[in-house]
């Protein structure tokens, strides 16, 4: 146990983008759907979950105590998706804790970005982990809305958790990369403004990044 948790400490963001990186596009090579939300899913969160660990290792007790709560929740809210069917509520409160697990690791990631003085492999790997937590968050916000009004979106396959889950991952990638494809589009006006936000906040925060790594490389030459 405490090789492992050294070692996540030690790679902490190379490990934490992998997890992000498995969770947002296992799909690719998932053709049994069913099989994704009873089996995949909670997998992949128990992998999630394990890898945000380093994150908030030495970071206080309150912190790691917090980030167990919400990992043990995310853990099992999937799980109950077999016992519970596609149950309104159940839905909504799935959309809202994930949202809010994947911003209290977004927000620590941040303050790691804004604080060394140095570029190293670490930074490099907060700056994607940063932004694929994004996408994770637009996800599940975007969800919370399809799950409280299906004509939120038009273009969303809503025949399955699966692959409404699917879906909004790519409406989610394209927006933040403003892209805009248009084959999915927000249909209600809460829809359209966050939707709006996100496109907003993804090129803020690509600015905000290369800004923070120009002057890393610049604070190192300096040195």
């Amino acid at each position: 146990m405490n090789n492992f948790l050294t070692f996540i400490h030690q790679r902490k963001y190379e490990v934490l983008l992998f997890a992000l990186v498995q969770h947002l596009f296992i799909g690719i090579f998932v053709q049994d759907l069913p099989l994704y939300t009873q089996v995949i899913w909670p997998i992949n969160m128990l992998i999630l979950g394990l890898a945000s660990i380093g994150v908030f290792i030495e970071k206080g007790q309150w912190k790691n105590i917090i980030q167990k709560i919400l990992f043990f929740i995310v853990l099992l809210l999937p799980i109950g998706l077999t016992f519970v069917g596609k149950n309104h509520w159940y839905f909504i409160f799935l959309n809202i804790a994930y949202v809010v697990f994947y911003l209290y690791i977004l927000l620590e990631v941040l303050k790691f970005l804004i604080k060394p003085s140095y570029i190293n492999a670490d930074i490099i790997s907060a700056s994607a982990c940063g932004y694929f937590l994004l996408i994770e968050i637009s996800t599940f916000l975007f969800q919370f809305f399809v799950y409280q009004n299906p004509l939120s979106f038009k273009g969303i396959d809503t025949s399955s958790p699966a692959q409404t889950y699917m879906d909004l991952v790519y409406f989610s990638s394209i927006t933040l990369t403003s892209i805009g494809y248009g084959d999915i589009t927000p249909n209600v006006y809460q829809t359209k403004l966050i939707t709006s936000l996100f496109g907003i906040v993804g090129q803020f925060y690509l600015v905000i990044l290369v800004g923070i790594i120009i002057s890393k490389f610049t604070s190192k030459s300096d040195k």
